[in-house]
């Protein structure tokens, strides 16, 4: 008898069921801000800074990262902006909450390494960590895309330990492009097929 009043109608289930793929495609359209707006700003850093080093031999080259700050700014504003909207957050999105936020504390670790051990070996361990968290991140939402773009970043971080600091760079550009960019792209007609 107890189990009949717990039972869920076949109607009720169903709706359950469309529930949840909303909200999965919420979130896929939610982190494809994200993936958007960082792989674009990063993208940019990077070609910045090889025109700058190698092209126009400009010695404060790495100022074109300054770049990130403003992503800071506008990722904070757009987080709180859809954190007042949303009630209720998937165990997705605070999974990739919590992944980004020590995604994003681990490069700022990198990069106080680097301050003290030299720059000239930094663009492989960061292609490391963006393969990392793209990889997860396809993983947890289930897209192929990222997952394939956390795998080449690996191959690309392999390969570039290989080459000078300059030729890194491109190595770098590409990394973002096959992770953030390509995926984030895709992301969109993965929210909107499904």
């Amino acid at each position: 008898m107890q189990n009949d009043q717990n039972a869920i109608s076949p109607q009720r289930s169903l709706e359950l069921i469309q529930s949840m793929i909303d909200k999965a495609k919420d979130s896929l359209s939610h982190n494809r801000f994200y993936f958007l707006l960082w792989g674009w700003i990063t993208f940019t850093a990077i070609i910045g800074q090889f025109l700058l080093k190698v092209v126009w031999q400009y010695p404060h080259h790495y100022y074109v990262w300054f770049l990130t700050f403003v992503g800071a700014g506008i990722s904070i504003y757009y987080s709180s902006k859809q954190n007042r909207k949303r009630k209720v957050k998937t165990y997705v999105e605070e999974s990739m909450s919590i992944l980004w936020l020590g995604m994003g504390i681990s490069f700022f670790v990198m990069c106080m390494l680097f301050v003290k051990m030299g720059w000239e070996n930094c663009y492989p361990f960061f292609i490391l960590m963006y393969g990392l968290g793209t990889f997860v991140s396809g993983r947890m939402l289930n897209f192929t895309p990222l997952v394939i773009g956390g795998m080449t970043n690996w191959a690309l971080a392999i390969t570039a330990i290989w080459f000078p600091f300059d030729f890194q760079m491109i190595f770098a550009a590409a990394a973002i492009l096959f992770s953030y960019i390509i995926p984030g792209h895709l992301l969109k007609d993965a929210s909107i097929k499904e």
